[in-house]
């Protein structure tokens, strides 16, 4: 059963930060083994995250940097991020826009007189020196804070070297700009010169006289960044690696090991993907792999990488099956999806994949024996790390999952424990498989509810887009979010449809030239099927509520099926696809001059002279990644055409809408504006916040 205390959870959404707070994240696994190094914050409640350290040994943890003891009030966030030496001997991080280092063994974190503020410092692989970016200049800094200098510094305006975003598909969590050689004398660097990407203006500012803020931003057609590799000495001298940006655009991912400096980098039309070893002397390259697919080549976090013979990993997509591959070789067995390439410690391979969508495992691959083996046991969400003899298995969620297990040979096992609060709602929930395409679907309704007591307004509350699922055995802050609705009356229905990860190639192709059409009649058919099994769900009364994607495909269910959807809250959506980012549509809908029909049944404006329903539109001012725009040009549509909606537009807000200190109002204006456009009783539904 689901809590009664469900009015709390909209406070504790802030002050938890979506139960991000306390909860361990960031690990490493030092090359002995003997220390695994870890943020977390001390409770959760608490924004402060600290580096921590336990000792694998005794299972003693201890804290290595505490920013409030180091910062006092300037500590703010606290560590946010950090990077470690080969050997885990020392780490690097910022704080306060300031760049500190520690030494693991026991030495106090100290603070380097580098220029500030410091973005992304790393230490080379021997700790003797830190490289980091500032101000769109590559710098390096001795560990005992001596001979700071920029070893690659912006040529023009619109030059920043070792910008981490390009990276970001293939390392979603530490993303990565610039690259250590093995001897710490030498990076790889991304130069990126942002000169011809087009300006855009974002935010309403509060005084008449502020100006709104531009930033870049490549919409489909339009020209985008030209990112380059550099090979950078130390003595400031560079030399550029042979690629051609006009030919492959993108950069997927780089590395640098014994066997010298490699790059990925993609096509803009999605269909190529070299990796190219490079040889550092001359920045000549040579292929070393090339994958051709259509209509895209999937891009795998970890990937590209290889073991330490010179091994190239890398994935095939065949069959409807994700395989992990080894210079070309298959390793992994159909229906086995991969999801990551966590790293190759020796000859082994540590990776992530699915054989049910709703879960994922850990595995590792033996180079010596061929052998695959599964490693975590337990249903789950997982993920984790190997090296030195010492595996960390991290299964991933808000309370009660959210743990890390650390296991070494003839020592007991020793944990790391997430201090994240536990939602103030539990779910009552139902896991279902629906219609002929068995999607994977759960079913949330309320504590006070009897089965046949009475008939239930049903909310769609999907993401449904390509790279999020929401039906996993790992509940993020969404879940007890989802049961909170459920509370204030509905029956809520939260379904993954094509274009979904987890189930492999075929089915996020499915998206492929029309990315809403097959993702909205799946919610459809979701959407029924869960009525027929559930005769309290009242198909007379359907809401829809999204955000981001979400909130596009919220829109176009009330626009485009006003049969089905009586009433919808999008927040944060895309309206228009000409306007989103190039490298995000253009791998689903191709290049607007080849397929303007593809965009234009993607725009939701011409939609809006269709019946009336209504609609809730909510959108962060400062969101830089879908401009507040897309929902004003809705509107202004929405109003020629005589369609009554509301509109709430959040002054200092980004993309994510949920999480600042408008979240309790926010909700609170969502459930009011379902519950009055729905007909529920909020009396009996025992209502939110008022």
């Amino acid at each position: 059963m689901a809590t009664t205390d469900a009015d709390s959870l909209p406070e504790q959404l802030v002050r938890t930060r979506r139960f991000t707070l306390g909860h361990p994240r960031r690990f490493t696994v030092s090359a002995d083994g003997g220390t695994v190094l870890f943020l977390r914050s001390r409770a959760g409640d608490d924004p402060v995250a600290c580096l921590w350290a336990l000792d694998v040994g005794t299972g003693v943890e201890r804290v290595l940097a505490d920013p409030a003891q180091l910062c006092g009030g300037t500590a703010g966030q606290g560590i946010a991020s950090y990077a470690a030496d080969e050997s885990g001997a020392s780490a690097a991080f910022t704080m306060a826009g300031g760049l500190w280092v520690v030494d693991v063994g026991g030495g106090r974190a100290r603070q380097l007189p580098a220029v500030g503020p410091v973005v992304d410092p790393r230490p080379d692989p021997a700790g003797r020196r830190v490289a980091y970016t500032a101000g769109g200049a590559l710098r390096v800094i001795e560990a005992d804070g001596t001979g700071d200098r920029a070893v690659a510094e912006p040529d023009g305006p619109d030059v920043e070297f070792g910008a981490r975003e390009h990276t970001a598909d293939v390392a979603p969590g530490d993303p990565r700009g610039f690259w250590w050689a093995p001897g710490g004398d030498r990076l790889l660097v991304a130069r990126v010169d942002s000169a011809r990407v087009p300006l855009r203006q974002l935010g309403a500012p509060a005084g008449p006289g502020a100006r709104p803020r531009a930033v870049r931003y490549t919409a489909p057609g339009e020209p985008c960044a030209e990112v380059t590799l550099w090979v950078a000495c130390l003595d400031g001298t560079r030399t550029r690696v042979d690629v051609d940006p006009a030919e492959f655009p993108y950069l997927a991912g780089a590395g640098w090991d014994r066997h010298g400096p490699f790059a990925a980098v993609q096509s803009r039309t999605h269909d190529r993907l070299r990796t190219v070893g490079i040889d550092p002397a001359d920045g000549r390259t040579a292929v070393l792999a090339e994958q051709h697919d259509a209509p895209w080549v999937h891009l795998v976090p970890g990937l590209p990488a290889r073991t330490s013979s010179g091994a190239i990993l890398a994935h095939q997509d065949a069959g409807g099956t994700r395989f992990l591959t080894v210079d070309g070789m298959r390793i992994t067995p159909p229906g086995l999806q991969l999801r990551a390439v966590l790293g190759a410690d020796g000859g082994d391979v540590l990776f992530t994949a699915s054989d049910d969508p709703a879960q994922t495992h850990l595995w590792q691959w033996q180079a010596r024996t061929g052998r695959l083996r599964r490693l975590s046991g337990t249903p789950g969400v997982h993920s984790g790390a190997r090296r030195g003899g010492t595996l960390l298995l991290f299964a991933d969620g808000v309370r009660p999952h959210g743990r890390a297990t650390v296991v070494r040979d003839r020592q007991p096992p020793r944990h790391v424990a997430s201090v994240a609060e536990h939602p103030a709602t539990r779910p009552r929930v139902t896991r279902l498989e629906l219609g002929p395409r068995a999607l994977r679907a759960d079913l949330y309704l309320p504590s006070w509810h009897g089965t046949g007591s009475g008939p239930l307004p049903v909310l769609l509350d999907p993401y449904g887009g390509p790279g999020r699922q929401r039906v996993t055995a790992a509940p993020d802050w969404r879940v007890p979010l989802s049961q909170w609705f459920a509370e204030q009356g509905f029956a809520v229905l939260v379904a993954d449809g094509r274009g979904t990860p987890g189930r492999g190639p075929d089915w996020e192709r499915a998206v492929h030239g029309d990315l809403f059409g097959p993702v909205l009649d799946d919610q459809v058919t979701a959407l029924r099927e869960a009525a027929a099994r559930c005769p309290d769900l009242d198909l007379g009364r359907v809401g829809i509520r999204g955000s981001s994607f979400g909130g596009t495909l919220a829109a176009l269910a009330v626009l485009r099926r006003p049969d089905c959807f009586h009433a919808g809250v999008a927040a944060s959506g895309v309206t228009d696809p000409r306007l989103y980012h190039a490298r995000s549509r253009e791998r689903f809908l191709g290049l607007p001059d080849a397929f303007p029909e593809r965009y234009d049944a993607g725009a939701l404006a011409p939609d809006a002279n269709g019946p009336a329903r209504p609609l809730l539109l909510v959108h962060g001012l400062d969101d830089a990644n879908v401009p507040a725009s897309h929902t004003r040009r809705l509107s202004a549509a929405l109003l020629a055409a005589g369609h009554p909606h509301e509109v709430l537009l959040l002054r200092g807000v980004g993309h994510q809408v949920l999480g600042a200190v408008t979240t309790g109002y926010l909700l609170q204006r969502q459930r009011d504006f379902l519950q009055r456009h729905l007909g529920v009783d909020a009396a009996r539904a025992g209502g939110g916040p008022r």
